[in-house]
């Protein structure tokens, strides 16, 4: 049958997993045995603890280091490391050959030799198999396709590698053509010997605190080569004494003193010579070099120990040296023509003689792990685990599936080609360096919460030293048993087959890392486990026997499982435990780098098994760990500190021990032994106590010589001991037989103790009436059990529960019988009590006492009955003063009657009645008021109460009630929530209906007083409607307000809405016209006269900022004053301002206009600012306060409707100058006003600010019909006439001058190339002479020229001009009369230099400022035409000097002014030379 190919490897099936409660979790060794019956037939399983158990981990991290051990996968599998001893022993053979094993290749896969052998052998040999064409099979066998003919290329490998070193091994000579060199095909891999005997044979060593538990005990002396040669079972053993042994080292020979010669010759025997053989005695017993037993020891030529050399090792000469042949291996000398077969020609490359050759033929040695050289800590260990996995597996280490590692493990331990190496720090010993758990071993002080984790059962220190666990009943501890071992994995580590050291159980705790993955056969197939690696893998067990007993060897559980093992799996993740029984062969790797740790521990049903694994022991001449025995009777002699358990497995196992023991004596008596002496074995190493023949560890008894005292056997053994004389053997015993039969009957006394306590508690729980036991009877029997330690058992249990409820019973009785007021006892319990004190097998003494309480309240409730059965109390209430009495009397019983409740309901039944009565005016009396509150705690109320007729009328009036208050109380929400508003009377339905419901509803009452509220706006605002005036805006506002919250529907709303926002839109326009943008001034303000604030400014009253202003502190007028009749008013206004600025005039001429104040007078200030004077300042035309530069806006004297026609003509200049205290809004012309007064005039509104309109218009009017009547007269018509014939002369001579000079400037509003912006075309420009100037700067130079008194006024016409212009600029109106009245006074006047020259200054500082700034942000815009960009800037800031007002003005109107002002600059020069001329004629 071919084998089969387990490349796909398939999981077992998973083991069982538990997860216990934390009440279970409490309770480890019980919860174990709970579970065991299920576990058990797995032989391992998982245990998940509750979540909140999470110990931390306490290793210290920087003192642990360790060295891991190297772990070859393939040479873990057993068939594959069979397989690769014999690769390596075939390239062994050729390379004595002289060549290398190379391996072919078939079918894209590598040729199993070892298969290949094994198949050829089974078909019956090399010749059997061509004899009969059997080739083609083979390769079927072994797993090639058919119908390829590769049966005969397997045929030509299979001669040409294998033949030759088969008939090698079995030792026939082959003829010389067939040991031909083999160097194999281009395309062969070559081999690489693993060497695995040599490099692995040797395990750590006994120092090193990693070895196995097989090292535990001292070894004995190591066996000598006529020990081994006489005891053949010696060979099949792991070991010769205590660890493994390099071939050939530490044998020595039983006469130490004799040495061996360096060298022998060696004959030929002619018979072997005609054969042509050479004999295979000669190979094994020549003393020479390389013998199994001893060492070799090498000659050179400087020996002088060696004389001979160059001598041939056959026939002893040294002639023929052309003919000598070196090997190698031993530098042993042979003739060519001497060896079988002789050889024709010399060898090329290396070559072994015959005695090197026979090392391929000698078994593999035993296999261990060998150790790493580095050290590592926890973190170095991580990073190169964690590296290795990523690496391997090329994606990160978290992220790599368990089924994938698990497939890949199995595919490595099974390759032959694949060599993958990794390191596994296993059997780390705790007590070195510190287990995983807390503990309290004084080192450090721990945390409330480690101190809870160092005292768990489940910690692995406390575990095997728990009370229930055997090992706390041995001395010393036991590494990897009783101290918990630590594991450091990294992946694709494995720990191989194996179970634990005497049989016993073990824990696994995985404390972080990656999963490890765990295989289990239970103990029902352990024996069965053995028997198929036995078969399968037989060269390893050959001479290796306890081979599963190594933790070396692993196998494929699809294999095992293939046999008919049953095999289990586990995936084993942080925070997990698991547990393997006993004898349950168990395996597994690690999934990546994890953290574990393990202990073993014992239970009273391993008794059985760790019997069964001595005798095991005892076959395989293997250590004990402890002695079985020992434990027995240590436990045996103390039985009262055992539980029951305990001590009945312990009787179990002492009464079989007693008899063996008892079996083996009588022997030795038979034999004629009769000498024995007394040994305490405890007190002895157990190197000093192991049998010389099975290696157990003796303590009951053992046999000795006096004439040889360093042996000892034990009882199944006596025969080996020595040759001795009967007489010289003694017996040394522990125990006498009687005192082994007492220590069995006091466990036995322990073990039966419990049918004694267990009848006694029968007897106690079945008496009947008049023959029960005292309480006090029944808590000694509990205590015994105490102190006895029985285990839990449905006696105890029922005995306890007996107990409790006796205890029960008497609280109750003292609680009743005392009248605590704590609460009283139901009647039910209180029968209840009762039966329970009479069912108890115990004397109650209070139970006559409670009986009589209980026969009092029966008798309670039949008179109780009787009177709720006398009528029908469900109709009509009975009297309250009979159930007063009833109620008092069941109040003085110390339990709860339910006819008492009953009693109670009814009380409170006629008590509810009554105030439903009173509620609702039944009785005839006041009727209370009454709310929905009052009803919804009323029908709460009567669904307590007892139910009856009465209560169920009383409840469907209420509920009608109060259904139908809460429908009108949600139609008046409705109404109130406005969103959809009703007429008036619709709401006064809703609420004269709701009027007649007997109850207070709080929407109705405020819908009622909404409709109260709006009777009343309808009066207001008839009353407003119907009086003689239009109604004033703030009363209809109101009305807009109030109509606006009431949720009435009313028409007249409406209508008010829109006139008020006509109103509102009236007053917005006229805003508009009136006020400046951001003004501080209210357009009632602006239209009424402002008396109030500049009597203030005259008498020095204002703050310092004078422009916080309100109505009521500004306004000659205020809006109430405007709601009466507004004339008369308005004209006092008029009169007070008027006398309030002339004040003010006087007080501000007398201000000096120099920062400069006579010394002991306080300090004048000026200006908006309230600052000092100083220049440059101007003074304002109306109220004659000086105002700073750069404080308030100054006028500018080039007009922006039109170009100076003559600027010699200053009249004509724009010089007048209002301060914005005088100038507070844009002061509209009349015409505008006008349209503002007919849309007054359509509102049915009276407004303050209409009002103050209408006399503000009729004030300009009046002011406007006196300025004309005064401009009408002769003598200023005279004056005006003089002035237009002045302007055209002074026009016709600039024109003529003008033509004279000949020059042709043209402006460019872009800017030109000249400084000044103006192109000159000329060829002889002025401009290279004289620097000229342009704008405002050209005025400059005529200050001087300037004239003045060009006309002449009456003192009488002046003083009514001046009257005039006054009242004129105290209007918030433009006017052109104004201008011609000042224009008139300008010219009768003297030229105010000072002022213009102070008005050019400002506007050219102005001007700079300006043109600086544009000139920057022309700068950064400019890219390409620069000089361009740079004259349009300046000619751009030219222009916004020249037209600057008070009012800034649009940019058409600018340009429009840079146009015809700058059209010729040089007009400026021509005037300054015609000045004479012209002066002569204005004179």
């Amino acid at each position: 049958q071919a084998p089969k190919c387990h490349c796909r490897f398939l999981p077992p099936p998973e083991c069982p997993v538990f997860e216990p409660t934390l009440e279970e979790f409490q309770d480890p060794l019980g919860y174990i045995a709970k579970i065991r019956p299920i576990a058990e037939k797995s032989g391992i399983c998982k245990i998940r603890p509750p979540p909140d158990w999470q110990p931390p981990f306490s290793v210290e991290l920087d003192n642990f280091r360790f060295t891991p051990r190297i772990q070859r996968l393939n040479e873990l599998e057993a068939k594959t490391r069979v397989k690769l001893n014999y690769l390596d022993r075939i390239a062994r053979f050729w390379e004595i050959q002289g060549s290398s094993l190379k391996i072919p290749h078939i079918e894209r896969r590598i040729l199993d030799l070892f298969s290949l052998s094994k198949v050829v052998t089974d078909e019956g040999g090399f010749e059997m198999v061509c004899k009969e064409r059997r080739w083609a099979r083979v390769a079927q066998r072994l797993g090639y396709p058919a119908g390829k003919n590769l049966g005969s290329l397997l045929r030509s490998h299979y001669e040409r590698i294998v033949y030759p070193f088969e008939m090698f091994q079995s030792g026939t000579s082959l003829p010389v053509l067939l040991i031909s060199h083999y160097d194999g095909e281009d395309v062969d891999k070559e081999y690489k010997p693993h060497s695995i005997p040599l490099r692995q044979s040797v395990q750590p060593s006994k120092t090193s605190s990693y070895g196995r538990r097989a090292n535990r005990c001292q070894p004995d002396p190591e066996p000598t080569e006529e020990d081994i040669e006489k005891n053949p079972e010696l060979k099949k053993l792991q070991i010769y004494g205590a660890g493994p042994k390099m071939m050939g080292l530490g044998l020595v020979a039983r006469n130490k003193g004799l040495r061996k010669k360096c060298d022998v010759t060696v004959k030929k025997d002619e018979g072997e010579e005609e054969n042509g053989k050479l004999s295979e005695d000669m190979v094994n017993n020549t003393n020479g070099p390389c013998t199994k037993m001893t060492m070799r020891l090498r000659r050179n030529p400087t020996n002088a120990q060696c004389v001979d050399n160059f001598v041939c090792r056959m026939c002893g000469r040294g002639d023929d040296d052309d003919k000598l042949l070196l090997c190698d291996g031993c530098d042993d000398n042979y003739h060519s023509f001497c060896l079988l077969p002789p050889l024709t020609d010399m060898p090329k490359g290396n070559w072994r003689c015959p005695k090197c050759v026979a090392e391929c033929k000698k078994p593999s040695e035993v296999f261990g792990f060998e150790q790493a050289t580095r050290e590592y800590t926890l973190q170095s260990f991580g990073e190169m685990a964690d590296s290795f996995k990523a690496d391997y597996f090329n994606m990160p280490v978290h992220m790599v599936p368990t089924e994938l590692v698990e497939r890949e493990f199995w595919r490595l331990v099974s390759s032959i080609e694949e060599d993958v190496s990794v390191e596994y720090g296993a059997d780390i010993h705790s007590k070195e360096f510190g287990s995983g758990f807390p503990m309290n071993n004084g080192k450090r002080t721990l945390t409330k919460e480690e101190e809870d984790y160092a005292r768990s059962g489940w910690n692995l220190n406390v575990m095997p030293v728990l009370e229930q666990s055997l090992l706390c009943h041995i001395n010393g501890d036991i590494s990897g048993m009783k101290v918990p071992w630590l594991y450091v994995g990294m992946v694709f580590s494995a720990f191989c087959w194996h179970i634990e050291d005497h049989w016993s159980y073990s824990i696994n705790y995985l404390h972080w890392g990656e999963p490890k993955t765990w295989y289990g056969v239970p103990s029902v197939a352990a024996e069965r486990l053995e028997e198929v690696m036995k078969k399968l893998t037989p060269e390893l067990f050959e001479f290796q026997p306890d081979l599963l007993h190594q933790l070396v060897t692993i196998m494929n559980p699809n294999i095992l499982m293939s046999h008919g093992v049953p095999v289990v799996r586990t995936n084993q993740c942080a925070g997990e435990f698991v547990i393997t029984f006993p004898r349950a062969y168990h395996s597994g790797f690690n999934q990546g780098y994890n953290f574990a740790e393990a202990v073993n521990f014992l239970t009273a049903d391993w008794l059985p098994a760790g019997r069964s694994c001595i005798e095991h022991y005892r076959r395989l001449r293997r250590y004990c760990v402890f002695s079985h025995e020992e434990l027995t009777c240590k436990m045996a002699a103390n039985p009262e500190k055992l539980d029951l358990n305990l001590a009945a497995a312990t009787h179990r196992e002492m009464f079989i021990i007693v008899q063996e023991e008892r079996k083996l004596r009588k022997s030795l008596m038979e034999r004629g032994i009769t000498e024995a002496e007394r040994e305490a074995f405890e007190l002895l190493p157990d190197d000093e106590r192991q049998c010389d023949k099975c290696k157990t560890t003796c303590f009951l008894s053992a046999l000795a010589c006096s004439n040889c005292p360093e042996r000892l056997v034990c009882l199944y053994h006596t025969q080996d001991l020595c040759n001795c004389h009967t007489e010289k053997l003694y017996l040394r015993y522990r125990y006498t037989l009687d005192e082994l039969l007492a220590m069995l009957y006091r466990l036995k006394v322990r073990s039966e103790s419990f049918d004694s306590w267990a009848n006694r508690v029968k007897e106690a729980l079945e008496q009947e009436e008049g023959n029960k036991i005292e309480i006090s009877g029944l808590e000694m029997l509990k205590a015994e059990a105490a102190e006895k330690k029985f285990p839990d058992n449905e006696l105890l249990r029922k005995l306890n529960s007996i107990l409790k409820d006796a205890e029960h019973c008497q609280q109750s009785c003292t609680k009743v019988l005392s009248h605590v007021d704590c609460g009283l006892m139901a009647l039910a319990e209180l029968k209840s009590l009762v039966e329970t004190m009479q069912n108890l097998p115990c004397v109650m003494n209070q139970l006559d006492e409670v009986k009589a309480i209980f026969r009092t309240v029966e008798d309670f409730q039949s008179r109780a009955q009787e009177v709720l059965n006398q009528r029908d109390w469900r109709k009509d209430s009975l009297p309250p003063d009979h159930l007063q009495s009833l109620m008092e009397e069941g109040g003085k019983l110390p339990v709860v009657v339910p006819e008492c409740n009953v009693l109670l309901g009814l009380k409170e039944q006629g008590h509810w009645l009554g105030k439903v009565r009173r509620t609702l005016g039944t009785e005839g009396s006041e009727r209370q008021e009454v709310t929905l509150d009052v009803l919804r705690n009323l029908i709460e109320a009567g669904c307590t109460v007892p139910q009856s007729v009465s209560v169920e009328t009383a409840m469907a009036e209420l509920q009608e009630l109060l259904t139908i208050a809460e429908r009108w109380e949600e139609k008046a929400q409705i109404c109130l929530e406005q969103r959809q508003k009703h007429p008036l009377s619709t709401l006064e339905a809703i609420v004269n209906e709701a009027q007649l419901i007997p109850v207070t509803l709080p929407n109705i009452l405020a819908l009622q007083g909404c409709l109260t509220r709006a009777r009343a706006w309808a009066t207001d605002l008839e009353e407003i409607q119907n009086g003689e005036h239009y109604p004033c805006l703030d009363d209809l506002e109101g009305l807009v307000a109030i109509g606006r919250d009431l949720p009435v529907y009313m028409d007249e709303l409406r209508q008010l809405e829109l006139q008020v926002a006509s109103a509102h839109s009236w007053r917005d326009k006229t805003c508009k016209t009136f006020l400046k943008k951001s003004s501080q001034h209210s357009l009632l303000e602006v239209l009424c006269p402002c008396a109030k604030r500049r009597e203030r400014l005259n008498e020095e009253e204002l703050p310092d900022d004078s422009s916080d202003d309100s109505d009521t502190n500004t306004l000659g007028l205020s809006a109430q004053d405007l709601r009466d009749p507004a004339v008369v008013a308005f004209k006092e206004g008029e009169h007070r301002e008027k006398e309030a600025l002339l004040k003010l005039q006087k007080g501000n001429l007398c201000k000096s206009s120099l920062n400069a104040h006579t010394p002991g007078t306080a300090a004048v200030s000026v200006c908006v600012c309230s600052g000092q004077p100083q220049t440059p300042q101007l003074r304002c035309h109306l109220c004659k306060d000086w105002f700073h530069g750069g404080c308030v806006p100054f006028p500018s004297l080039l007009p922006s409707s039109g170009p100076l026609t003559n600027p010699l003509c200053w009249w004509d200049w724009d010089a007048r100058f209002l301060c914005p205290r005088c100038q507070r809004s844009r002061r509209p012309r009349l015409e505008t006003i006008l349209a503002l007064l007919v849309a007054l005039q359509r509102l049915p509104v009276r407004l303050p600010e209409g009002e103050a309109l209408q006399c503000l218009t009729e004030r300009a009017i009046t002011w406007q019909g006196r300025a004309k009547e005064a401009l009408n007269t002769d003598e200023v018509q005279q004056a005006l006439q003089r002035l237009h014939e002045l302007e055209q002369t002074l026009h016709q001579e600039v024109e003529k001058e003008t033509e004279q000079s000949s020059i042709i400037v043209l402006s460019d509003s872009d800017g030109g190339d000249g400084e000044d912006g103006v192109i000159d075309l000329t060829e002889d420009s002025p401009k290279k002479k004289t620097k000229e100037t342009n704008g405002v700067g050209s005025l400059e130079p005529l200050l001087p020229l300037l004239k003045g008194h060009v006309v002449e006024l009456s003192p009488a016409t002046r003083v009514q001009l001046e009257e005039l212009q006054l009242e004129g600029d105290l209007l918030e109106l433009s006017l052109d009369q104004t201008s011609t009245i000042h224009r008139v006074l300008q010219a009768a006047s003297s030229p105010p230099r000072e002022m213009l020259r102070t008005l050019i200054q400002i506007e050219l500082e102005e001007q700079k400022r300006t043109n600086r700034g544009r000139a920057k942000e022309s700068k950064r815009k400019r890219k390409s035409h620069r000089s361009s960009s740079k004259d349009k800037t300046r000619e751009a800031s030219l222009d916004s000097s020249e037209s600057k007002k008070s009012c800034p003005a649009t940019p058409s109107q600018n340009t429009s002014s840079h146009l015809h002002v700058h059209s010729s600059p040089e007009v400026t020069v021509c005037l300054i030379n015609a000045a004479p001329s012209v002066l002569s004629i204005i004179l």
